[in-house]
């Protein structure tokens, strides 16, 4: 393993990523608002630990030196992730002006499948997420260590996802808890859904005219 100065080093730059707003935040964020901090909570599962077991086996295995060789397989994610965020903004409003309509509109209620399935696929689909992965975590390996490279890679990739899943479930909780005080005036629960579906469809066209994602760290 890392010396602790190494580590220390590592687990600092993974806070300063973790900690600016993106593109798995700010879908907490959005989803914390509009449904409340259940559904925000099951997306932080979805984006750290559910995405997390998918990335870190595929690094173990090796296949992220295909990934971060290929300009074309991040130019897909990256498509991928932009049109399914666009998407998931559009219903989100469509919903909303539904609800202009009713006299005491209700938040919609998102299922534990759904909320779980929508982080794992927005973080899947972050070509970031994947370059911090694959391109700099493998950095902070110790090949003359005792500990084999799989075993490594585990640590500090379960390190990085914990560490995210903590601050996504904090984000979520506060993002909730004004969500829930928005949804005790019925007329801003539109409002709500515009906000998160805004928010998504924002992200989707940022990422998809970010440019490739290996230049942008």
């Amino acid at each position: 393993m890392p010396d602790i100065d190494t580590f220390l080093t590592f687990y600092v730059a993974v806070l300063a990523i973790q900690l600016s707003p993106g593109p798995d935040m700010m879908l907490v964020i959005g989803r914390g608002v509009g449904q409340g901090w259940r559904t925000a909570l099951l997306n932080a599962i979805g984006i750290t630990l559910l995405a997390g077991a998918i990335q870190i086996s595929l690094l173990i295995l090796g296949v992220a030196s295909l990934l971060q060789a290929s300009p074309l397989a991040f130019d897909v994610l990256r498509w991928a992730g932009a049109t399914y965020l666009v998407w998931l903004g559009a219903k989100l409003i469509w919903a909303a002006g539904r609800h202009d309509g009713d006299a005491r509109p209700a938040a919609r209620s998102v299922s534990t499948a759904a909320a779980l399935r929508e982080g794992t696929i927005n973080n899947l689909t972050n070509p970031k997420a994947l370059i911090f992965l694959f391109a700099f975590l493998p950095q902070f390996v110790n090949p003359e260590s005792s500990w084999p490279v799989a075993v490594q890679l585990l640590v500090l990739g379960a390190v990085t996802k914990l560490s995210n899943f903590i601050i996504l479930s904090s984000v979520a909780v506060g993002a909730g808890t004004l969500g829930g005080w928005l949804s005790r005036r019925p007329m801003l629960i539109a409002w709500q859904e515009r906000f998160a579906g805004i928010v998504m469809i924002l992200l989707g066209l940022r990422l998809a005219f970010s440019g490739d994602a290996r230049v942008a760290r």
